[in-house]
């Protein structure tokens, strides 16, 4: 029996993903009550509209969210994406915020999707949630270049440190057009093994993020 693990935040009307940002705004372009007069009686339709900026949920970015001729959303090659064996690395998030290269040594990563497990995501839509969360170093981006990994996700607030303006995890991973997924969730029920990851956003132009519906499949 295969089994399906859900690792994307719900997005809902007025949540906040990241301070700073504004929140998705969900309402009815068509409502059911209006529809009734377009169709016959008995029949009605809702069409939705939302308006978010990119970076709202469990989402994905391509190297054109850091580079203006990175490779867009539309341009991410579904290798990348899916059906990606998964490497679990487990990090005490309330312990250890500065997550480096020695995490990841003495672990086969190549062409694998790493995930990284902080717990962080117990403080989802928390104020805890946007301080002093745990992240990657540049030495561990640096390192996972190396290995020549698929993706890279995380289940905290940044990938990066948030402390100060430096963003080297992006930059790194991106330039090497290595996908990076925010905002994870559940990676502490993924199994240390047999695990496919699963992040694929929609194929738009010229966007350099999206939400996804982050999933593993158990084999």
């Amino acid at each position: 029996m295969k089994k399906y693990i859900d690792l994307s935040h719900t997005i809902e009307h007025g949540m906040i993903t990241y301070k700073g940002l504004p929140a998705p705004i969900m309402c009815d372009y068509l409502s059911r009550e209006a529809s009734r007069s377009i169709y016959e009686s008995g029949t009605e339709f809702q069409i939705g509209k939302i308006e978010m900026v990119a970076n709202t949920g469990t989402y994905i970015d391509s190297p054109f969210h850091r580079y203006a001729d990175g490779k867009d959303l539309a341009e991410l090659p579904m290798q990348s994406l899916a059906d990606l064996e998964v490497v679990i690395i487990r990090v005490n998030g309330d312990q250890q915020k500065a997550i480096d290269a020695s995490y990841f040594k003495n672990q086969l990563l190549r062409g694998k999707a790493i995930l990284v497990d902080t717990g962080w995501s117990k403080y989802w839509r928390t104020d805890q949630y946007f301080e002093n969360h745990p992240f990657l170093t540049k030495d561990a981006a640096e390192f996972l270049v190396s290995e020549k990994v698929k993706l890279v996700g995380i289940d905290s607030h940044n990938i990066d440190d948030t402390s100060g303006k430096a963003t080297p995890v992006h930059s790194v991973l991106l330039k090497n057009e290595i996908p990076i997924v925010e905002h994870l969730t559940n990676l502490e029920e993924v199994p240390d093994e047999g695990a496919l990851f699963y992040a694929v956003p929609p194929k738009v132009k010229q966007m350099g993020t999206f939400p996804v519906r982050a999933y593993v499949l158990i084999r």
